[in-house]
């Protein structure tokens, strides 16, 4: 299949500025901060760019927690079996060993950082459990509120080390620019006027690090804050990196349902209010997910959010119900004297609050929506990507270690541990110093005026339930909005248009894949076909012409004597 290009590159006016570094990292959540303290005193100069501020990004959203073999009785061997269970069989084996082995140490080094996880009274890390988890093994923080612990812990060693490590916040990183054998040579930004440099410059540079996060905004309702517009994927897609997995979106089965017209980033509900305890039921107080699974409401997250959307489509409701009410010991009025939501989901607490909902004495309204790329910009077990001097890492990345579908909390693991692997490699690999070539395609811009009505096509066609004409639909009208051209350059737009060329990507590939595995579910191919979809769809740009190609690959769970 090939289709026709959004752009070559993005119209934007020339660098008005230049500066050099050593390394670039895009990005500042917990992949991409990792990344440069790491690399810190193993390279001259390092330079963090990050579209909003330090703490903006998806890092600091995560509620339930991170996933490690840090418990009495688990091992990295248990850890590894539900990673490739949850996978549907797509995962990368090796990358998923390099996951759970080195993934121990790397939370340990983090708390030595100075994050700070719950404990239990006797000292030791207070671990929860999640969806697909057969241990007790996610550790949090303030409750639920891990990721912004790590994020605060992250950023303070950071300051502490400026100005080795130089941060550029408001700065959107707009293209690569690469030399005569394709590597990377600068990547161009605009900076927001709240940087060192205003308006659209270059960075000379040596290495890019693309931690940019994910792609959460092609949708209308997503747990993703508003910077996840897919620039990095795009980007490195525009540069020639190959991108992988675009298919498998992960939607989060439990997001608080707050109304029809209810549009952008969406409150999350943990999975670890399950893992404590809560559990699903439909309009009639039916519990649903009994007999669906043998981990029941703790299923992995494929399995919950289908079964979620299957009652809602059979029973005409826009949503389902989480039951948390029993959580907390309750009075003869109703008030909670245990102080249990309080303790362990305070944030989640207030949200639903804000909301109008109590969970100690109301049934919360849930809905899937979409969570987490687990497909991305395609890399080694060290973070390379197709493109020499590029390296990925986060959400951002197709790392291997999700496969079909992500195993909750292995997110945050994901980033500290191939952040810190990019670091063992990167400084032997540098880059000679390079002009870049000139870019002769056609730049290309979307008007911004389309995201909404591309975020409700790519909802309704491209969400948790799929088909071929649904797909077919959508690929034409992505296509029909890639053809309105902007009237103005800025953000709005370069986002927008990175949002529609990733969603064009992410339809064609769900087109291609004729079968349901993990978070793909095709309502026209409802079972999982190993003969002929155990693989990878990559699409790159081949002879200026953006391709899709499938690459069979054993299917993983199957090969090491995992069962589904």
């Amino acid at each position: 299949m090939t289709v026709r290009r959004v752009d070559g590159r993005l119209a934007a006016p020339e660098p008005g500025w230049s500066v050099s570094a050593d390394v670039v990292v895009v990005g500042s959540g917990i992949a991409g901060l990792t990344a440069a303290l790491r690399l810190r005193g193993q390279v001259d100069r390092i330079l963090v760019v990050t579209k909003d501020v330090l703490g903006a990004g998806s890092t600091q959203w995560a509620q339930g927690g991170i996933a490690a073999a840090l418990g009495p009785g688990d091992t990295p061997e248990q850890h590894e079996h539900d990673t490739l269970v949850a996978g549907a069989g797509a995962c990368d084996p090796q990358a998923v060993r390099v996951l759970v082995t080195e993934g121990p140490e790397a939370v340990r080094e983090l708390i030595a950082l100075g994050a700070h996880f719950d404990l239990h009274p006797g000292g030791e890390l207070s671990l929860t459990r999640e969806g697909g988890h057969h241990r007790d093994r996610i550790a949090h923080a303030g409750g639920d509120a891990t990721g912004a612990e790590i994020q605060r812990a992250l950023i303070a060693a950071v300051v502490a080390h400026a100005p080795e490590i130089e941060v550029v916040e408001h700065a959107l990183a707009v293209d690569l620019l690469v030399t005569d054998d394709g590597g990377v040579a600068a990547v161009t930004l605009h900076v927001m006027g709240e940087g060192q440099h205003d308006g659209v410059g270059a960075v000379r540079c040596r290495a890019v690090v693309l931690a940019s996060g994910g792609l959460g905004q092609v949708f209308s309702q997503t747990t993703n804050p508003a910077v996840a517009t897919g620039d990095g994927m795009a980007l490195a897609y525009r540069a020639g990196a190959v991108l992988r997995d675009l298919e498998f979106v992960q939607f989060h089965p439990t997001v608080m349902w707050l109304g029809s017209d209810s549009r952008g980033q969406q409150p999350l509900i943990s999975e670890a209010v399950r893992g404590e305890g809560a559990f699903l039921v439909d309009w009639e107080g039916n519990r649903f997910m009994q007999g669906v699974h043998e981990l029941g409401d703790l299923a992995p997250r494929d399995v919950v959010a289908k079964a979620i959307t299957r009652r809602m489509i059979e029973t005409g409701h826009p949503h389902m119900w989480l039951d948390a009410r029993h959580l907390g010991d309750l009075d003869a009025s109703g008030a909670s004297v245990s102080g249990f939501w309080a303790r362990r989901f305070p944030s989640i607490l207030a949200t639903c609050r804000r909301h109008g909902v109590d969970p100690e004495t109301d049934l919360i309204p849930v809905a899937p929506a979409c969570h987490y790329a687990s497909g991305g910009v395609a890399t080694d077990l060290w973070g390379r990507t197709s493109v020499p001097g590029l390296y990925a890492t986060g959400e951002v990345a197709c790392s291997g270690v999700h496969g079909a579908n992500r195993l909750a909390s292995n997110s945050l693991l994901e980033g500290l541990v191939f952040s810190r692997r990019i670091a063992e490699v990167l400084p032997r690999e540098l880059r000679p110093w390079a002009e870049p070539v000139a870019d002769t395609r056609e730049p290309g811009l979307v008007d911004a005026s389309v995201r909404l009505v591309l975020q409700e096509e790519m909802t309704s066609r491209a969400g948790v339930l799929r088909s071929a004409s649904g797909l077919r639909s959508v690929i034409g009208s992505v296509d029909r909005l890639a053809a309105a051209p902007a009237t103005t350059l800025g953000q709005d737009a370069w986002e927008t248009t990175n949002l529609v060329t990733v969603a064009r990507l992410l339809a064609g590939a769900a087109l291609v894949r004729e079968e349901t595995r993990g978070s793909h579910w095709r309502e026209d191919f409802p079972d999982r076909d190993d003969p002929r979809w155990a693989g990878h769809i990559d699409w790159a740009i081949l002879d200026g012409r953006p391709c899709e190609e499938f690459h069979a690959a054993a299917p993983t769970d199957e090969l090491l004597g995992v069962t589904t």
